[in-house]
């Protein structure tokens, strides 16, 4: 009998685990980088203002790993997802932190690409610090959310009727809201004012369930076949 690994004190090591927290790294250490950019998608009337809807790099890529933080949390258990969502911040700060010593390392002679390294790499602190805490605090509330749902539903694990939709949509649903909330408070609050700020939380945070709604077939296959292979939970 597998034990319930959502009372177990370690998290697992074999499986498809190892591969799943290595895509779930990536995917948070690309998406970063590539929030550098901000996208533009025109503008909208909301709560009595006309405003630019702006969007960073990272909409493309960010939004999957609170798919995967849900595979993880259903699969193999809150300690299981907390080890990688801890891994994946360690990953993500040595990235600035690489990124950064290489800004402020003297260029070689003839090297011209400082001021293009600084536009796109060098990262202002304030948003750096809103990125990574917003993850943290959204991701673990995320797999906490999730475990503690379905614990209280009598650990199903078959997916069968609304059970597992609604650990899936209830716990991105709480975690983006999380995240949405803190990275936009530390990294906009001030800057962004009145209704454009909470415009701009409330559409970052649906597109981001959005994404989880329309992606919730794929979500179901993954954990149907995590399941069969690795055993149930």
């Amino acid at each position: 009998m597998v034990p319930n690994r959502d009372h177990s004190p370690s998290a697992p090591t074999g499986g498809a685990y190892p591969l799943l927290v290595g895509l779930f790294t990536a995917l948070l250490v690309v998406s970063n980088v590539s929030a550098v950019k901000l996208i533009g998608l025109g503008t909208v009337d909301l709560f009595g203002g006309r405003f630019d809807v702006t969007v960073d790099g990272g909409v493309f890529l960010f939004p999957l790993t609170y798919i995967l933080g849900d595979v993880l949390a259903e699969v193999y258990g809150f300690p299981a997802a907390r080890r990688a969502i801890l891994l994946g911040f360690i990953c993500a700060a040595l990235g600035v932190l690489s990124f950064w010593l290489v800004q402020i390392s003297p260029a070689a002679t003839g090297w011209t690409g400082q001021e293009a390294y600084d536009s796109i790499l060098g990262f202002v602190p304030r948003s750096v610090g809103a990125s990574l805490a917003g993850y943290l605090v959204g991701q673990l509330l995320n797999a906490l959310t999730l475990t503690t749902m379905k614990r209280r539903s009598g650990g199903r694990t078959d997916g069968s009727g609304g059970a597992l939709w609604v650990r899936l949509l209830g716990s991105t649903a709480v975690g983006e809201l999380a995240d949405t909330v803190v990275f936009c408070t530390i990294a906009f609050f001030g800057v962004i004012t009145g209704p454009q700020f909470i415009g701009y939380v409330v559409l970052g945070y649906l597109y981001k369930c959005l994404v989880e709604v329309v992606l919730l077939p794929v979500t179901y296959s993954l954990v149907a076949l995590l399941r069969r292979r690795d055993g149930p939970v």
